[in-house]
């Protein structure tokens, strides 16, 4: 089974995460409720579980949380991917919701880069400061070794906007870490 569980405590975050790409149940609480509607999103597009408990230092702001979040979530999404050598290493996805629509491409490659162009007409979107939309993919991807391009070219509602996101990239990467067993996908014979 493709699982791992990750502990994290800074001074800022305490984050017990565990992860199985192949499904389970799910208990999301992160203490922003809009990060855990994005993080239920997450889950349910791409169809693996979720157990995430998050505390932090709220009094200062949302941005540690998420952040720590997405660090922890990308680590244990490279640990559960293992040496990428049976994937098929990469995905592409669009999602309209209503009126916006998001676009993702990744590559499990092992080099995390991050390309984000969206823009938000709300600074915050129910305790979830929509600024850090960009700093979760980044700390995720980062960590899970993986680039990543989201593309939002319209849209006006933020919520809408932000959740078409979490859903391409969530069916991005279901496609990209589909099992083949045709060998790695690289000329050079590893990644």
């Amino acid at each position: 089974m493709r699982s791992a569980t990750i502990t994290r405590k800074t001074k800022e975050t305490d984050i017990t995460l565990s992860l199985s790409l192949d499904g389970g149940e799910n208990k999301i609480e992160t203490g922003i409720g809009f990060f855990d509607h994005m993080l239920n999103s997450f889950v349910v597009h791409y169809g693996f579980s979720l157990n995430i408990v998050a505390k932090a230092d709220m009094e200062v702001d949302c941005h540690h949380t998420v952040e720590d979040v997405g660090i922890v979530l990308g680590q244990a999404f490279a640990k559960a991917i293992g040496n990428k050598s049976v994937i098929a290493r990469y995905g592409s996805f669009a999602i309209p919701m209503d009126e916006a629509l998001a676009f993702a491409s990744l590559d499990i490659s092992g080099r995390p880069f991050l390309v984000f162009d969206a823009q938000f007409s709300d600074q915050t979107i129910g305790g979830f400061d929509t600024c850090m939309c960009e700093e979760f993919f980044r700390a995720f991807c980062f960590q899970a070794g993986i680039t990543l391009h989201i593309k939002v070219p319209y849209g006006s509602n933020s919520h809408h906007k932000t959740e078409a996101i979490f859903k391409a990239v969530a069916h991005g990467l279901k496609a990209a870490a589909t099992i083949q067993n045709n060998g790695i996908i690289s000329t050079k014979g590893a990644l």
